[in-house]
């Protein structure tokens, strides 16, 4: 009997391939939670990273050493990312709202920093679209 060869061929892609080198140093058990909430909200490391107002080396360092953050810096990421910083700590496994954090919210919420008179008008503008949208014009 002779033995025949048989190759699986991998696709060229594969969406479930980790993309990156892979670390030297697996996560602090933060760096877990804080990874996992990161990808349950559909978003980069350089997004969060934006929106701390830090650099993405350095917030890759948060979701993979132990690092001594302050109290601030966490309740911002976890608001961020639609959680609760008990859940980051492992306190709980619930999350703040139960779901990512959606499009329009993360537009809403970056109009509620900008200057009064300017949130005026984009309410405006959007109320009159939303009034639009259910006549059905």
């Amino acid at each position: 009997m002779q033995a025949i060869f048989v190759t699986l061929e991998k696709p060229p892609y594969d969406p479930a391939m980790q993309t990156g080198r892979p670390s030297k140093h697996p996560r602090s058990a933060f760096g877990t939670r804080l990874h996992a909430a990161r990808e349950a909200a559909g978003l980069t490391q350089a997004q969060v990273a934006d929106k701390l107002g830090i650099t993405q080396t350095a917030y890759a360092l948060w979701e993979r050493r132990a690092m001594a953050l302050k109290p601030e810096q966490i309740e911002e990421a976890a608001r961020i990312l639609n959680v609760t910083v008990d859940y980051l700590f492992g306190h709980t496994a619930a999350r703040a709202n139960g779901g990512p954090v959606g499009k329009v919210r993360q537009t809403f919420e970056e109009v509620s920093r900008l200057p009064r008179r300017q949130q005026q008008h984009i309410v405006k503008v959007v109320g009159a679209l939303v009034a639009q949208a259910k006549t059905g014009s």
